[in-house]
C-alpha cells in the first residue's frame, strides 16, 4: 500500500474494486462514493463507502462483499461492526468498505474527514492542530 503499483498489481486492485462494486450493487447499496486516500493514510490506498438502507440491508451489503471477495481468493483482513448493523467495515487491505446507515454515514462524515489534499492545511478554526507536515 502507499507505494507504485506494478502492472499486475495494478490489475489486480482494479478487479478487486470491479468485484466490490458489482457486489454492492447486486445487493442494491446506495450512494457509493469512492475515495483515493493514497498518502494520506498507510492502512489503505482505497475507500469505498456506501449507504444502507437499515441495519439489516448493511449487513446484507457487508457480507456480500467479503463472500465474493473471498470467492475470488481475496479473503477479507477483517470485518468490524456486523453486530448492530450501523457502520460495518469490510478490510480487503488496499480497499477498504464502510457500509452505513444514512444517520451514521451524514454524523460521521468520512467523506469530508478524508477530503484534505495532501498539500492542503487544515482549516485554521482551532478544531485541528497541525502536529507534522
Amino acid at each position: 500500500m502507499n507505494k507504485p503499483m506494478s502492472d499486475k498489481e495494478n490489475q489486480k486492485f482494479e478487479a478487486l474494486r470491479q468485484l466490490i462494486l458489482t457486489a454492492i450493487d447486486d445487493m442494491k447499496g446506495e450512494n457509493v462514493l469512492e475515495l483515493d486516500v493514497m498518502g494520506k493514510t498507510s492502512v489503505t490506498d482505497k475507500m469505498i463507502i456506501v449507504s444502507g438502507t437499515s441495519s439489516r440491508h448493511v449487513k446484507s451489503i457487508a457480507s456480500n462483499i467479503a463472500a465474493e471477495a473471498k470467492k475470488a481468493g481475496n479473503k477479507p483482513l477483517g470485518m468490524e461492526g456486523g453486530d448492530q448493523g450501523e457502520w460495518v467495515l469490510v478490510d480487503l487491505g488496499d480497499i477498504v468498505v464502510h457500509v452505513m446507515q444514512p444517520q451514521v454515514r451524514q454524523f460521521y462524515d468520512l467523506e469530508k474527514l478524508w477530503s484534505f489534499d495532501d498539500d492542503m492545511d487544515a482549516p485554521d478554526d482551532g478544531a485541528y492542530e497541525v502536529i507534522a507536515k
